[in-house]
């Protein structure tokens, strides 16, 4: 059977391999690797270090690697997979209520596992976390369960425009604040003070992430978690929410069921994504080279708009190139090896974390701070080049990945049978 035909069947129990979209699993496993080379900078330095511009002494092959990352990955792979969260609550909500049950109490106790999950890995692992987040957000989106396709891209993209309203205003502001030199300098002086501030939270974790013990990392790990991991809620969540309607849309109208009969539109798609979306990301990736993220500027606010915009489109630029090519039986066969990483992405996404906290902190290989962007792309690939063999080894002998599991055992109230027969 083709990617192309594969499908969705309703049924009662948790969701098994042979009724899985397959499209869907290659996708999250091509997410994961975009995912792991945004998130290898905070795996290897300060989180603190996202809000300050490039080190202008850094080395070229380093500037390079930073500026690609920004370019090509940087806010696409967390939309991407912000969109097949919002497109899973539709399947999972299809399957549920196909057999008589109520679907919202049920996804809640989903999203309460989730979060404990999460929780575990922000304060244990790792502080850069989005299923925290995830968690907290789905609990809106299951306002829009039963909204109409329109209306969940009527809302999308309000939820887009939103912050960038913000932005501007705020912008606007401290730009007619600044007209007088007293309101220039306080407006200045408080931008440089919270520059400070940063810069002590940064130099702080950068003395504790390689030298401290399990203990001092953790506390270190919460404090960043709470002002840093937390409040991007605040910066990343509306996306995010837009997102998951946006893969709601997605589900309601069954793109990723029959890929033949939506050629067309993925090839418009793919066309208006790459066209708006490199525009839009060359913008932000040029200029959030050399501004800071504290300091409202004009420079800043062209770079928001520009990734705002830019980066869901590319993401679906991305959607578009591998449904296409995944109508290719040749390319078909190659893209099927991402599948079993995609259908234990959260067991994967969490050995993402446990491998790259290991090699850089202090009760690991202690290489924190190390590491540039050039290499930190090698060693995403290298790291990512295991997974995929591993996923396979596993899936062969189990039904679930172990965190998808636990989190079918803790949904269901049920321990769930793992094993294959």
């Amino acid at each position: 059977m083709s990617i192309a035909t594969m499908p969705s069947t309703i049924v009662v129990a948790p969701v098994q391999q042979a009724e899985r979209i397959q499209i869907v699993d290659i996708l999250r496993g091509f997410a994961l690797f975009g995912i792991l080379l945004v998130n290898m900078a905070i795996f290897s330095h300060p989180f603190q270090t996202v809000l300050f511009p490039a080190d202008p002494e850094m080395p070229w092959h380093d500037w390079a690697a930073t500026w690609l990352i920004h370019f090509l990955a940087e806010g696409k792979f967390y939309a991407l997979f912000s969109l097949l969260f919002g497109l899973g609550m539709i399947l999972l909500m299809e399957r549920i209520e196909a057999r008589g049950r109520k679907f919202a109490p049920f996804y809640m106790r989903r999203l309460l596992a989730l979060l404990l999950i999460g929780i575990v890995h922000a304060f244990l692992i790792w502080p850069g976390d989005i299923l925290i987040i995830y968690a907290l957000l789905g609990f809106p989106l299951l306002l829009f369960r039963k909204a109409k396709p329109r209306t969940l891209l009527i809302w999308a993209v309000i939820l887009i425009a939103l912050p960038l309203l913000f932005y501007v205003a705020a912008t606007g502001l401290v730009a007619i604040g600044s007209t007088t030199p007293e309101g220039a300098q306080q407006i200045q002086q408080g931008f440089d003070q919270a520059g400070e501030n940063f810069r002590a939270e940064l130099e702080r974790a950068s003395q504790v992430y390689p030298t401290g013990n399990f203990i001092e990392i953790t506390n270190q790990r919460i404090a960043d978690y709470l002002s840093m991991g937390l409040t991007s809620i605040f910066a990343l969540g509306f996306n995010i929410l837009a997102m998951f309607l946006v893969g709601a849309w997605f589900g309601k109208r069954r793109i990723f069921n029959d890929l033949a009969a939506h050629r067309p539109f993925f090839r418009r798609l793919l066309v208006w994504g790459l066209i708006i979306g490199l525009t839009g990301n060359a913008i932000y990736a040029t200029l959030i080279m050399g501004v800071p993220r504290y300091d409202l500027s004009v420079e800043l606010l062209i770079a928001t708009v520009g990734q705002s915009i830019g980066a869901p489109l590319l993401m679906l630029a991305y959607v578009s190139a591998i449904c296409l090519l995944a109508l290719r039986p040749a390319w078909g066969r190659r893209l099927q090896v991402l599948a079993p990483v995609g259908q234990m992405a959260l067991t994967n996404y969490l050995l993402q974390s446990i491998i790259s906290t290991t090699i850089f902190y202090g009760y690991g290989l202690a290489l924190f701070g190390q590491v540039g962007a050039a290499w930190g792309i090698v060693l995403s690939v290298a790291i990512y080049s295991l997974l995929i063999p591993f996923s396979h080894w596993w899936m062969r002998r189990f039904l679930y990945g172990p965190a998808e599991w636990l989190w079918r055992s803790m949904t269901y109230w049920k321990v769930q049978p793992i094993r294959r027969a």
